[in-house]
């Protein structure tokens, strides 16, 4: 398959591949299967001789987010927090896809008591069953996985929430509809924001009385995505799992032997306002040492002058940015579903033209019959996937040729185990899988160990510009080296320490 002549390439011969794609892909397979045995085995010790991963604890930091750019307008502040019995706490944000009410009592009746040995295995072996509203289609309603409430007065408080709206995987700027589960005390959250990123509606859960049912822990051959809550929680017990063996998780998902240490990162720009604002922002970019950059084109319109179609004013945004940083700087667009058929047919053919590395999210996720059309004609790779929320949905479309390369937001499938579980659903199929990277350090890290744990990942997608992606509570941020590649990290779990005084700083309350 084409990947346009400046895509970066390996040079790989039949035994290497056979010994690094195909062995990378069999390790990453055992640590989803089995993820307390490959962390045991990384450190070579027994699985017994872990400490107590018995989940005692469960909290949320509530910080304020005053003067902070938020790269997804839905980021709600809420640092979730994951404490075993041996005092190892796993962390991760929530609100940065969905504004996932209700996480705090659903993780009480869920996780509290639980070990995490068993557990974790559980979390990964979920198939993530299409659901009844279609591909990538909203969805909310009683009886749902997402975040059942337990105790008193919980049932009542997760009806309240779920009256906020319901987003519609649609192209950005879409309308939202109210969920019509509000009444039924279904939480149906939707991922939006970040220039337009809408997303797919989650089912919620019912009230206090269906918590202990609604929210056990799913056996193979059930459960939906997009699942925000148990997404989370994955990712807080690989963070605990990665800080009991003293190992960054990438490590323990490459079976020991990571082939990655840094990757590659391209600049990954804003909506920006004009057209005009695009050269700039590049030659930005290039003069800081990024070796790619991402066009997300805004409204595609001049800085003065009558209104033109957005698309047109795309593809001289197209032109422009080529011609200022030359024939061998590697370039993409991501008009994040903006295109009808035509429109996307006409920026594909000059994106193939001047050589574009790849055209992602073209059209909606849900018209499948265009994106195999254009799939078909174009010979510049589709990157699809961010708008998937399912293993079943990413199988079909790989089997029916809608996509050339699987992209996917870790959130959306089951976090870090279902991200795995995807990469190398790609892997298997010949395909390169290209996670998105586009939030706060957290959400940033995690995307990062899925990239260097997967064997068909070379690129790290960083917004732009990158101390958008800062939190204060985390002294670590995401830069690149002088070569233009971003270091895997090397504390354990998932590697970037929290500053705890700068937490306390900005922490507004603490929920239990």
């Amino acid at each position: 398959m084409y990947r346009g002549k400046n895509q970066v390439k390996q040079n790989i011969s039949r035994r290497n591949f056979l010994g690094s794609s195909a062995g990378f892909a069999a390790a990453g397979l055992a640590a989803v299967a089995d993820p307390i045995g490959a962390a045991a085995q990384t450190v070579g010790v027994k699985p017994g001789d872990l400490p107590d991963l018995t989940i005692k604890e469960v909290k949320i930091y509530v910080t304020d987010l005053t003067g902070i750019h938020k790269l997804n307008t839905t980021e709600t502040g809420e640092l979730i927090s994951v404490v075993t019995n041996s005092g190892i706490e796993g962390n991760y944000t929530i609100g940065d896809r969905s504004t996932t009410p209700g996480w705090l009592n659903w993780a009480k009746s869920t996780l509290v008591g639980k070990n995490i040995m068993d557990i974790l295995p559980t979390y990964t072996s979920t198939t993530g069953m299409k659901g009844g509203g279609g591909f990538g289609g909203g969805r909310g309603g009683g009886g749902g996985r997402g975040a059942a409430a337990a105790g008193a007065g919980a049932g009542a408080a997760a009806a309240a929430a779920a009256a906020r709206p319901a987003a519609a995987a649609a192209a950005p700027g879409a309308a939202r509809a109210a969920a019509p589960a509000a009444a039924a005390g279904a939480a149906g959250g939707g991922r939006g924001g970040g220039g337009g990123r809408g997303g797919g509606g989650m089912g919620g859960g019912g009230g206090a009385a269906a918590g202990a049912q609604e929210t056990a822990l799913l056996a193979r051959g059930g459960g939906t995505w997009p699942n925000y809550y148990t997404a989370a929680a994955d990712v807080c017990m690989w963070d605990i799992l990665g800080k009991a063996v003293n190992q960054p998780i990438y490590k323990i998902l490459s079976g020991g032997t990571p082939t990655k240490t840094r990757l590659m990162a391209y600049a990954s720009s804003q909506h920006l306002p004009t057209i005009e604002d695009y050269v700039p922002d590049v030659l930005k970019a290039k003069a800081q040492g990024f070796r790619g950059y991402k066009i997300h084109p805004g409204g595609g319109q001049h800085a003065t002058g009558p209104a033109i179609p957005s698309y047109i004013g795309h593809m001289e945004e197209i032109r422009t940015v080529r011609a200022a940083v030359g024939e061998e700087f590697v370039l993409m667009h991501d008009p994040v579903q903006q295109y009808n058929r035509y429109e996307a047919m006409a920026v594909g053919r000059l994106l193939e033209e001047l050589n574009y590395a790849w055209f992602e999210d073209p059209i909606r996720s849900v018209d499948q019959e265009g994106l195999i059309e254009l799939q078909r004609e174009l010979s510049v790779p589709l990157h699809v996937g961010e708008f998937l929320f399912s293993i079943a949905d990413f199988a079909d479309y790989i089997k029916k040729d809608a996509l050339g390369v699987v992209r996917l937001i870790a959130d959306n499938v089951g976090g870090i185990s279902g991200s795995m579980r995807v990469g190398l659903l790609a892997d298997a199929h010949g395909l390169e899988c290209t996670p998105h990277n586009w939030g706060n350090v957290p959400d940033m890290a995690l995307h990062f160990h899925v990239e260097l744990a997967l064997p068909n990942s070379w690129w790290f997608e960083m917004p732009f510009p990158a101390e958008y992606a800062d939190r204060p509570y985390f002294k670590y941020q995401f830069r690149i080296d002088k070569d233009g590649y971003v270091p895997a990290p090397t504390d354990p779990g998932l590697g970037y320490p929290i500053d705890r005084a700068a937490l306390d700083k900005i922490t507004t309350r603490i929920d239990r």
